[in-house]
């Protein structure tokens, strides 16, 4: 039996389709690029699922982040420069992180 992995990330990619997801972790060079040149982004590990798996784990994590968040008092902040440069508003955001 192989030795499961142990990775950190900071990057990552979602496709899906219609019969399934896949999800590349990334991990960026820890030395800045060069002036005019792209950042040197490493693929670590890649994980195909359902779509009806990523949809289950997309919910059970958020739920995880919400009992942390309460358990410890604290609100994970995301930047506003970071949420833009994903298309994401402010208001999505929210509506996404809103305890009903």
């Amino acid at each position: 039996m192989t030795e499961p992995i142990d990775i950190y990330t900071d990057n990552f990619q979602v496709s899906t389709g219609p019969f399934g997801c896949t999800l590349n972790f990334l991990a960026s060079n820890p030395t800045p690029p060069a002036p005019g040149t792209s950042p040197q982004i490493t693929r670590l590990a890649t994980v195909r699922t359902s779509l009806e798996h990523l949809k289950l784990i997309t919910f059970l994590l958020r739920n995880q982040i919400r009992a942390y968040e309460d358990q410890s008092g604290v609100t994970i902040q995301i930047p506003v420069q970071v949420l833009n440069s994903l298309r994401i508003s402010p208001e999505d955001w929210d509506a996404f992180w809103k305890k009903t």
